[in-house]
């Protein structure tokens, strides 16, 4: 049988009530009688009921976390900085991955709400209707991360994505290119796919430049669709002199295709990644990238969540944190 609060209190010689204040560190102890419940706790092995604690308390400490695809290093960097501040503020998580699946992701969240999380964090692709639907009804504090929903009814922490790809895409019409080829993620994916194809294009209207189909190709971000596309490029006649790709592993992919076919980079075509993840600095050349602030994605998104769960005063609900373009030896 599993030891409990009365064990303890039976074999220390006092209270339950004691033992509990013991436990939740309520000072009002006597120090000789805290050492005696201590140690008591150690030699039983107690451990305290933490679906009892929250019955009484109403709190489970526990904050429930969907991510999209927990063998993506920038995933993995922006749950990182979760758990650091969840730790800080003495939460625990549940971390969930949805394989980016919709019909996953909202069975997560249903299962975690069962579980009385006191808080979720939510990071996937886009937020539909379906989504909306669940977080309006929750009873407890919803933050998303890394995504937004459109009309910007729930708090968020993200970067502006079209901006970011506007401008990687300057950076290399500032360098003198007139050819510029993108790779991009799915355009159904509103808020990350469109969003940077739409800012690829947008700088090309800015600087004049005619868009052409031949010089987009969309990829899944993953390393393949990188070499896919890049194979499309290198064939056409008017070969294209720099490539966007709107993720490092694409970017990666590109690179070692345009590398398999003979050429050089940068010297023959110039490639910038999206996210500044680990491979962004493994890969030779090293690769530039727009890095995006993962940890302080996580950091902020459950420090936004501890003020909800707390009811702390909060002056805006959207967070847009700032990119970065890191110039590395992938251009010139």
């Amino acid at each position: 049988m599993p030891i409990t609060i009365y064990d303890v209190a039976r074999e220390a010689g006092v209270s339950m009530a004691t033992v509990s204040r013991v436990v939740n560190g309520n000072p009002n102890v006597k120090p000789a009688t805290r050492k005696k419940v201590l140690e008591t706790i150690e030699r039983l092995g107690y451990r305290p009921n933490a679906v009892a604690r929250g019955l009484a308390s109403k709190k489970t400490t526990t904050v429930g976390v969907v991510i999209p695809d927990i063998a993506n290093a920038f995933f993995a960097e922006v749950v990182r900085g979760i758990e650091d501040i969840a730790s800080m503020y003495h939460y625990n998580i549940i971390l969930s991955n949805s394989d980016k699946k919709t019909e996953k992701e909202l069975s997560l969240i249903n299962t975690l709400l069962e579980k009385q999380v006191d808080g979720m964090l939510f990071m996937g692709g886009e937020v539909t209707e379906e989504h909306l639907h669940i977080f309006k009804t929750a009873a407890v504090p919803i933050v998303l991360a890394a995504t937004k929903d459109e009309q910007n009814m729930f708090p968020s922490v993200d970067i502006n994505h079209q901006e970011a790809a506007k401008d990687a895409v300057q950076a290399f019409i500032e360098a003198g290119h007139q050819k510029i080829a993108m790779i991009s993620g799915p355009l159904t994916d509103p808020l990350t796919g469109y969003a940077r194809y739409q800012g690829y294009k947008e700088a090309l209207e800015s600087a004049n430049i005619s868009f052409d189909d031949n010089y987009i190709r969309i990829g899944d971000y993953h390393y393949d669709s990188g070499m896919d596309a890049m194979r499309h490029f290198l064939s056409l006649k008017g070969k294209p002199t720099a490539v966007f790709a709107a993720s490092d592993e694409m970017a990666v992919g590109a690179i070692h295709e345009i590398q398999d076919q003979g050429y050089l980079v940068p010297d023959d075509v110039e490639v910038r990644g999206f996210d500044n993840v680990p491979i962004s600095s493994m890969v030779r050349p090293l690769l530039s990238t727009v890095a995006q602030p993962q940890y302080d994605i996580g950091a902020v998104a459950m420090r936004f969540l501890t003020k909800h769960m707390n009811k702390e005063k909060i002056s805006e609900q959207t967070v847009v944190l700032q990119h970065q373009l890191m110039n590395r030896k992938s251009t010139k």
